[in-house]
């Protein structure tokens, strides 16, 4: 887009210089792009010595435009570029017109956005066709058959889509009916045949496509780079599996945070579309009218007050655009919806027990808070009780009864049990100062804490936490599909499916 943009405002080629890690030489290129044709244009090549081995990609072109009006845009498309790829380092400069001589000037501009991780996304590889593609392209199958190179039917639909296995083929050839065979070459095919083939594939159930063949920003990435730039509160991430829209394979990744700087009370949209940013016409976008749509009351957050961030990148080898402008994705595309919704849904419910588990910490401190403003008076009336008991010419017990204190009262007179012996070794205290103001206080200070912590652990233990630490591990494939957890007196333990790494919950269950 920025070659089409140079090209459309000042017509002048890009530079490009490249380098891979220990290679060399730097390769350059000088080129354009033939608009009509959509085709490159290389206007020069060399290969230049590489002696300090820096490797990396550097991309020079020139635009023209009004910087005063789209200043705020640039620098907000900078900064959601490095939301999503915080395994980059951005470094922009803008220099003034009238400061070309370099001595500084109050309309200059330098942002730099630092590298936050190492870990990149796992390459894309080579994939076949879903074959849920046959309903949106009616040609595809009359093309797959006549390229293909397998000797049968039952091959051809085997190893020309994915989500097909052998047995699963064997099954697809015998629904097709009579005039089809297992064994028959996919070029004996008629195009009546082929239109059958099309007609089943379009509106038979298939298993959604492994994604491995999209390169997603990843969730460990997405959280890393929103808690770079924004450092929020609390944030919540979800990462939906790989699905198929109109045929293509697609990820949804979803993250809501809380809190953080620069951010406006209400909702901050953030919208990503295969890592790039998306800046205008987000009104219109599939991800503001579900967040629209939620019902965020119901999962503790103030829509109006709270600072809340949303994210939602979408990846596919095809994304449904809508109008030329490739600015938003259309909120008709039934597929895509859902799978928004469902991933800021998940990512609410995180947050809602993060922010129900806070209340219930803030009423303890609240409790606390309250019980400990009045242990100075308790210990003071308590030792003025004890005081006075110990320096009087007989113990409370005896003037516990019914009356008047008399020699003729029993003890079925009096008004409460007492314990005699505790009485007689509490008053000794007293008299011989083991038992002050200054002690009392102490014990109902020890007393509310160890009542707070006990209080905090029953509720931890009710919802299932215990003393857990979570703790995560990023994996190196793009399948997000758990098995299901296992539980352990000392762990929790959640694996991906095909994959050895997983997301694992420590301590007490």
């Amino acid at each position: 887009m920025a070659l089409i943009w140079s090209k459309q405002t000042t017509g002048l080629p890009i530079k490009i210089m490249s380098a891979q890690p220990k290679q060399k030489f730097r390769s350059q290129y000088v080129l354009d792009i033939d608009i009509e044709r959509n085709e490159p244009n290389v206007h020069a090549e060399d290969k230049t010595p590489n002696p300090d081995a820096w490797h990396g990609a550097e991309l020079s072109v020139i635009i023209e435009g009004n910087w005063t009006a789209y200043r705020s845009k640039v620098l907000s498309y900078l900064r959601q570029l490095a939301i999503v790829t915080p395994y980059a380092q951005f470094h922009f400069r803008y220099v003034a017109a009238d400061d070309r001589a370099g001595k500084g000037n109050k309309g200059n501009v330098t942002a730099l956005f630092r590298r936050r991780t190492e870990v990149m996304p796992s390459p894309p590889t080579t994939t076949k066709h879903h074959p849920s593609a046959a309903k949106e392209n009616q040609l595809l199958i009359k093309d797959l058959l006549s390229s293909t190179r397998e000797k049968t039917l039952q091959g051809f639909l085997h190893k020309e889509f994915t989500s097909i296995n052998r047995e699963h083929a064997g099954r697809l050839v015998a629904e097709l009916g009579k005039g089809f065979d297992a064994g028959m070459a996919p070029r004996d095919v008629s195009e009546t045949q082929g239109t059958r083939i099309q007609q089943l594939l379009s509106y038979a159930r298939f298993a959604p496509p492994d994604g491995g063949c999209l390169s997603p920003a990843g969730e460990y990435n997405l959280r890393l780079g929103i808690m770079k730039e924004l450092a929020p509160d609390w944030i919540a991430s979800y990462v939906g599996p790989a699905l198929a829209c109109a045929g293509h394979p697609l990820i949804v990744e979803a993250c809501v945070s809380l809190g953080g700087k620069d951010v406006k009370a209400g909702f901050n949209v953030f919208r990503f579309a295969n890592r790039i940013p998306l800046l205008f016409e987000g009104g219109s976008d599939v991800v503001t009218r579900c967040v629209q749509r939620l019902s965020w009351t119901a999962y503790k957050i103030d829509k109006n007050n709270d600072k809340v961030g949303v994210f939602v990148s979408i990846v596919s080898t095809k994304i449904p655009f809508k109008g030329t402008s490739k600015e938003y994705i259309g909120d008709d595309n039934t597929e895509i919806a859902e799978a928004v919704d469902r991933a800021l849904k998940a990512c609410a419910s995180q947050l809602k027990g993060k922010i129900v588990r806070a209340q219930a910490a803030k009423e303890r401190r609240a409790r606390k808070k309250v019980l400990s403003r009045y242990i100075p008076d308790c210990a003071r009336a308590v030792a003025a009780m004890l005081t006075s008991s110990a320096a009087a010419a007989e113990p409370p017990s005896k003037r516990a009864r019914h009356g008047v204190s008399s020699a003729s009262s029993t003890d079925a007179d009096r008004l409460w049990s007492v314990d005699t012996k505790w009485e007689n070794e509490v008053l000794g205290k007293v008299r011989d100062g083991s038992v002050t103001e200054a002690t009392i206080k102490r014990r109902l200070e020890e007393h509310v804490d160890r009542i707070d912590s006990e209080q905090a652990l029953e509720y931890s233990m009710q919802n299932k936490e215990g003393l857990s630490e979570a703790v995560h591990l990023m994996p190196v494939g793009s399948a997000h599909e758990f098995t299901p957890t296992l539980h352990h007196p000392t762990c929790a333990l959640r694996l991906l499916r095909g994959n050895a790494f997983g997301k694992f919950a420590l301590g007490r269950q």
